[in-house]
């Protein structure tokens, strides 16, 4: 029997992170459930050994079940019949075998009837349940749907939605249209309230919907007329009715590259009874916003999962293909890309639970001002939990999911002319990458989010504040290097500011800036890594660090030899 999480050291490693208490604390209230709830944690061991049993629950039913239905899920796909989405055979396996384990809406409160498990343990989940089949894991993950009900919403509309999502029912964010992509400002679908009533109902069409017939939905429409921008769009909550009351219609299913266990579809909703959610008028600038964070961090932990199965089939075949009469791992060619694809998954899985904790964090501390004063010291965590959050989460989704399309191109190269064959599951796993850079804001856009970090100093106080944790003497040398990298970093940077953070030179070279900052921060948290545990990351860390060092210098030579007027040399 497989165990998805058993098997990954690499997994158990997080959970033991000193935060985890403190985090652990803060989300059981200081464990005051167990009063009212007889399976709530007595006290931090309890509850990180829940953690672990549910955990390693995920770890097999995706090796059991989930990963072994993923090669037919792929084949089979999903089809509309009566306008309603029919999935794969498989993957309404996985989702009977998760939700009959209790395991939709984790990270909910046990009122809800929820496990109550932060960000980190919910996150880790993701990752294994990815690693078994990256499609599923658009079905099961909610999309953040359910953390955004439950941290916006109204007690009635929680009480409602919420225990239905424990039982499985499904979630989907619906906010792309036809002419509305990455532009949510442009979204023209409309919420019309009748004043009698009190009722909100939605008329319009959205496109490009990931799990698009799920029955709980999250819908960002116009509610406030003759405005064209953000400030008029509000965010609804919707049921998704079947039979003759039905209001929301699958006009059709995107034909895609990738993800075939996942349903993309055009909707169209036509005097569909929907909820408001939070206040009007914030339904982008506020409610999207922290739905998009929390949804990203989903990607990144995909783009892991989907990484580690890759490198999991390219190092299995390695050791087993043989030419010129030795197994391929020997030959220089081939280990260094193997140590290249483990070394990037172990850096993105190390900033994707620096950045989970900073997460939970935040969250937890603003929710324990509902009902108490922060100390001073809870006060200043806040701020700089949610600060980096802020400026972790875009910069994760760009390595992770650029690092996802390297690890399973990589993959297909060991396997070589069998790699292109649909034979082996390496060929499902690099169509399924595609879309990670993508969705839930493009890779561009992730740039244009991280961008405040370098501005402001954001990153390079964090990299200061990381050079401040002692090291052993065997990284000293890593160190060393990292803070030539700072070097370079400031110098790029002087010259790129000197034209002026809004001129087309920076606007150019902004993602090269960003990118140095992501090798440093992720060399300096997996440096952290490495040193609690040599046996496990010395070798990535080394690896990785090198490979940052490589490409810092190649984006200081960019930069520092870059023509000021940009547009004579690049524009079409």
């Amino acid at each position: 029997m497989a165990n998805f999480f058993k098997d990954n050291e690499g997994l158990k490693f997080q959970l033991s992170n000193k935060m985890m208490e403190e985090i652990i604390r803060l989300k059981e209230h200081d464990y005051r459930d167990k009063e009212n709830f007889d399976y709530a944690p007595e006290n931090f061991e309890d509850a990180l050994d829940s953690y672990e049993k549910v955990l390693e629950i995920v770890g097999e039913i995706t090796g059991d079940i989930i990963a072994p239905n993923a090669e037919e899920v792929d084949l089979e796909g999903v089809k509309i019949v009566d306008n309603r989405v029919v999935y794969a055979k498989g993957t309404t396996q996985n989702h009977e075998a998760l939700r009959d384990a209790g395991l939709y809406g984790m990270s909910l409160p046990r009122q809800y009837g929820g496990l109550n498990f932060s960000y980190v343990p919910y996150v880790m989940a993701a990752e294994i349940v990815s690693r078994g089949d990256c499609s599923f894991a658009n079905i099961w993950g909610l999309q953040d749907c359910a953390e955004t009900l439950d941290e916006f919403a109204t007690e009635d509309i929680k009480n409602e939605f919420l225990p239905r999502i424990n039982k499985g029912d499904t979630c989907s964010m619906d906010l792309t249209e036809p002419d509305a992509g990455s532009d949510l400002q442009s979204v023209r679908l409309k919420a019309t309230l009748d004043e009698k009533t009190g009722q909100w109902y939605l008329n319009g069409v959205k496109r490009f919907i990931t799990n698009g017939d799920a029955d709980i939905k999250l819908v960002l429409a116009r509610s406030e007329e003759g405005t064209v921008d953000g400030r008029g769009l509000s965010y609804f909550v919707c049921y998704n009715k079947q039979g003759k009351d039905k209001t929301i219609t699958v006009r059709r299913l995107e034909n895609k590259l990738g993800i075939h266990g996942s349903p993309t579809a055009e909707l169209v909703f036509h005097n569909t009874p929907a909820k408001l959610v939070g206040d009007r008028k914030l339904g982008l600038i506020k409610y999207v916003m922290s739905l998009m964070n929390g949804a990203r961090l989903g990607v990144a932990a995909q783009s892991v999962g989907l990484s580690e199965a890759a490198y999991r089939q390219a190092y299995q075949y390695a050791t087993e293909r043989e030419q010129f009469g030795k197994a391929i791992i020997n030959f220089p060619q081939v280990y260094e890309m193997l140590s290249n694809m483990r070394a990037k998954i172990d850096a993105t899985r190390a900033l994707l639970y620096e950045t989970s904790r900073c997460v939970d964090m935040y969250k937890l501390l603003t929710n324990a001002t509902k009902e108490r004063t922060l100390e001073p010291e809870e006060k200043q965590n806040l701020k700089k939990y949610q600060r980096l959050a802020d400026i972790y989460t875009p910069l994760l989704k760009l390595f992770a999911s650029e690092y996802a399309n390297q690890v399973t191109y990589d993959t297909i190269q060991v396997y070589g002319g069998s790699g292109f064959m649909k034979d082996y599951p390496c060929e499902r796993m690099y169509r399924d990458a595609r879309i990670l850079p993508i969705y839930e804001g493009t890779a561009q856009l992730q740039v244009v989010a991280a961008i405040r970090g370098v501005i402001n100093g954001g990153y390079l106080a964090q990299i200061e504040s990381y050079e401040q944790q002692e090291v052993s003497s065997e990284f000293a040398e890593l160190r060393s290097t990292l803070s030539s990298m700072k070097d370079q970093f400031k110098e790029a940077f002087e010259r790129a500011e000197s034209f002026g953070s809004t001129s087309e030179f920076f606007d150019f070279n902004s993602r090269r800036m960003v990118e140095m900052c992501g090798y440093m921060i992720i060399g300096h948290v997996l440096l952290l890594d490495a040193n609690k545990a040599p046996e496990l990351f010395a070798r990535s860390c080394k690896n990785f660090i090198r490979l940052g060092q490589s490409e810092v210098e190649k984006a200081y030579a960019f930069i520092m030899n870059c023509p000021e007027k940009v547009a004579e040399d690049y524009k079409l």
